[in-house]
């Protein structure tokens, strides 16, 4: 999963304040998310997050999830992409990151495999990640990237597979996160699996999703990448291109650990979360995030409570 990879869609001040609510934790602000120090000595738990709304969500999920158990918290959100929190993992530095097993993999552990199924994707994981990391059980909760048409292009082009864009991506925009460009699954695998060669590549932050949003809606852009569980998908009867040579794997979220840091009460903790969470749970969640415009520790503090881990 993500940013966007790895995430879902959202505006910039929902992401502004997931950064700034620390739900309990012992938070203190900074300008910099790296250069907050663990409160009161060593023992904390030190949960991050990706820079956008949905990682930042599911990592307040775990906080949340872990002192209910009476695990200390350190929250450290809103780092950035992967290609800047995961040395911070691997460093110690954040010792619980909320991940999607397959961007992880093909992003930042082996970028040449070609794993799809959530079996093989993790399989791969726990052999090839740095010994002092390791991830816990995934969940069967799922948020893919995607490339996603807007209703007139889909119409237009009779477009239902990424496949079908190929005699006609030539005369589109594709607009992104700017981590999209450089990625096997993003324009280089495209181009690679389908032939697709877009008239223009239009970046984005992966905290400004509204306005691309708004920029398929018109027709400024006629692609994104979107995530699956972005709610302005089905309110905006986006199209959501299927991916039939997989350029996409699966993209179950995953707990990523920093071993030593993480004890065996807080691994089953968290292993508890990924046992309840279901893609229908993240898509009800990043909706009352993004459309109703709901707390985000409100937000995780409901699902838990349903869940019975709150």
């Amino acid at each position: 999963m993500i940013p966007i990879v790895r995430g879902a869609a959202a505006a910039v001040v929902l992401a502004l304040a997931l950064s700034a609510c620390g739900g309990g934790g012992d938070k203190k602000d900074s300008g910099n998310p790296l250069d907050q120090k663990p409160a009161g000595g060593g023992g904390s738990v030190v949960v991050g997050s990706a820079n956008f709304p949905e990682s930042q969500l599911l990592g307040e999920v775990y906080a949340q999830a872990l002192e209910a158990k009476g695990v200390k918290v350190t929250r450290k959100f809103n780092i950035g992409s992967r290609e800047v929190y995961y040395d911070q993992v691997k460093s110690g530095a954040i010792t619980v990151m909320p991940e999607y097993n397959g961007a992880l993999l093909t992003t930042s552990v082996d970028k040449e495999s070609k794993a799809v199924t959530t079996a093989d994707v993790n399989a791969a994981l726990k052999a090839k990640l740095p010994s002092t990391l390791a991830i816990l059980d995934s969940s069967q909760a799922e948020d893919k990237d995607s490339v996603t048409v807007n209703p007139q292009t889909a119409q237009k082009y009779n477009l239902k597979s990424i496949a079908d864009l190929k005699p006609v991506a030539g005369q589109l925009t594709i607009g992104a996160a700017s981590e999209f460009k450089t990625r096997q699954q993003g324009l280089i695998g495209l181009q690679s699996t389908y032939g697709l060669k877009f008239k223009k590549f239009q970046s984005f932050d992966a905290n400004a999703q509204t306005t691309l949003v708004k920029l398929l809606k018109n027709n400024t852009i006629q692609a994104a990448n979107l995530f699956t569980t972005d709610p302005s998908i089905s309110a905006s009867k986006f199209v959501v291109l299927t991916d039939p040579q997989n350029v996409f794997s699966a993209e179950n979220v995953t707990p990523l650990i920093y071993k030593s840091g993480v004890d065996a009460n807080a691994q089953a903790t968290l292993n508890a979360v990924s046992a309840k969470l279901t893609t229908q749970d993240l898509l009800a969640m990043m909706t009352k995030l993004v459309t109703d415009k709901d707390d985000p520790n409100t937000v995780a503090k409901g699902w838990l409570s349903q869940a019975g881990l709150g």
